[in-house]
């Protein structure tokens, strides 16, 4: 996306002619304390956009050596913080699992943003929040938050509680797309710059903080920012690999976007009917409406919907999440959908996500080391040349509207969407952190020689999801 002109403005000084300020989130911005309760986070009114992309961090910790307290493996010390909603809390908890619930919620105080439910198995403990979601697994912490949310804000907390449970941090990542809405964005998170001297603030409780930042991607349009701070091997039980793929959609067709409305459903079915027991219905309806619950067969899955608009959900398969967040107004409409599963292949899921939303564009994003991406068989991103990169995406003729945004002559022959690759980028990080990001626009004259898929082939492309097949565990 090209730069906003609020973005230029909030730049400091005047470009020359013909040369366009492109880089708001890299200019320096004033510092405050990292533990500045009085001037940092403070709430701002809803002005009629919404920030959809979200910020990411990722937190890994090691056992400190030496520590002699209680590492907390006992069962006698589960929380029901981490209970399946409405289920048991007869899992074996270890490590950051066995934090209770009080300590989860100043975690995302600091970020300005709560708990509104949550599913757990073996595994981890997955949490829908106001803006997007928390994942906890015994030694590691992903929190991802949209909006104007303060997510770096939370660091100081993860290492007061890491070490109260004999754990220091290991391994720290934080990424996100350049914002829509810059100027809205609360301190530290007024540009990347800031943000990574928030982080290296802290280095007088954690040295491992002292990592580097990166930018993938044309700084003219849709672009990543990574941080990674990586000086030690993680904790890693079983030498697993890892790797997160993200798809962040923009411009949703309206037809679907329109799901996402709560006053599009029906309030009460009955008298006995609770205003919860009218969420998780109406939450479980928009999720069926959309497809979303194909994306991730299988799964156990947390939906949420929220009033007036919006969309969250969380789905857990074995060791891996799901993960989605819809902002449905028009003119900031919105869709991402991250996993961190190990699936042979990616294309099919890219190609039913992006099916069932019909964005105008689309940015997907991948970090792996180096044994996921060995364990990867195809990457979705380095498909095909870079002049002739293109995903077609077959559509059901009766999901397609007239009053779609994108009108039936821009999708192609036989109803196929085909999008477009117009740049990729990649990088390798610290030790063995790859990071790859691609930008793919839909393109409006469909070359007539481009067919859409056969009906076999199209059933091969169906909701593969969070199946057990092709998955590695």
């Amino acid at each position: 996306m090209n730069i906003s002109d609020s973005e230029r403005s909030s730049s400091p000084g005047v470009s020359p002619p013909g040369i366009v300020n492109i880089l708001p989130d890299l200019i320096e911005q004033p510092q405050q304390p990292f533990d500045d309760d009085d001037h940092s986070g403070e709430i701002r009114e809803y002005n009629g956009v919404f920030e959809g992309p979200e910020k990411t961090l990722e937190v890994v910790f090691r056992k400190i050596p030496g520590f002699e307290g209680n590492l907390t493996d006992d069962e006698a010390s589960l929380s029901d913080s981490s209970a399946n909603s409405g289920g048991s809390n007869a899992f074996h908890r270890r490590g950051l699992r066995t934090l209770p619930r009080a300590d989860l919620n100043r975690i995302c105080a600091r970020a300005r943003c709560t708990i509104l439910s949550s599913v757990s198995n073996r595994y981890l403990d997955a949490y829908v929040l106001s803006e997007s979601s928390l994942f906890v697994y015994p030694y590691m912490i992903v929190l991802k938050t949209c909006g104007t949310t303060t997510l770096l804000r939370c660091v100081a907390t993860l290492i007061e509680l890491g070490r109260k449970i004999g754990l220091e941090i290991d391994w720290l990542g934080y990424n996100r797309k350049n914002f829509n809405f810059p100027g809205d964005q609360m301190f530290p998170h007024g540009s990347f710059n800031q943000e990574m001297d928030y982080l290296y603030s802290h280095r007088n409780l954690c040295e491992r903080l002292n990592g580097n930042g990166y930018t993938l991607g044309p700084v003219t349009s849709d672009h990543w920012f990574v941080f990674v701070a990586d000086h030690t091997k993680r904790y890693v039980e079983d030498n697993d690999t890892d790797r997160v793929l993200n798809i962040m959609m923009f411009d949703i067709d309206q037809s679907v976007a329109q799901k996402f409305y709560y006053d599009k459903y029906k309030a009460r079915i009955g008298p006995d009917e609770t205003e919860e027991e009218a969420t998780q219905r109406i939450s479980m309806e928009q999720t069926k409406a959309a497809g979303i619950d194909n994306l991730v067969a299988g799964a156990t899955i947390d939906p949420r919907a929220f009033e007036p608009c919006g969309y969250s959900m969380n789905a857990i398969l074995f060791h891996s999440y799901s993960t989605m967040h819809i902002t449905p107004e028009e003119g900031s409409s919105y869709a991402s959908f991250e996993t961190n599963q190990k699936l042979s292949s990616y294309t099919p899921l890219v190609s039913n996500v992006v099916r069932a939303f019909r964005p105008k564009r689309f940015v997907m994003t991948l970090m792996a080391d180096e044994g996921g991406l060995v364990q990867l068989g195809s990457n979705p991103l380095f498909q095909g040349s870079a002049s002739e990169a293109k995903i077609v995406v077959p559509l059901k003729s009766n999901s397609v509207t007239r009053s779609s945004v994108t009108s039936l002559s821009s999708l192609g022959i036989g109803n196929c969407a085909t999008y477009k690759r117009s740049n990729i980028a990649s990088i390798k990080v610290e030790d063995d952190a790859c990071c790859m990001m691609g930008n793919w626009v839909l393109e409006e004259n469909v070359d007539s020689e481009i067919a859409c898929p056969n009906e076999a082939q199209q059933e091969s492309h169906r909701a593969r999801g969070l199946s057990v097949s092709n998955y590695y565990r």
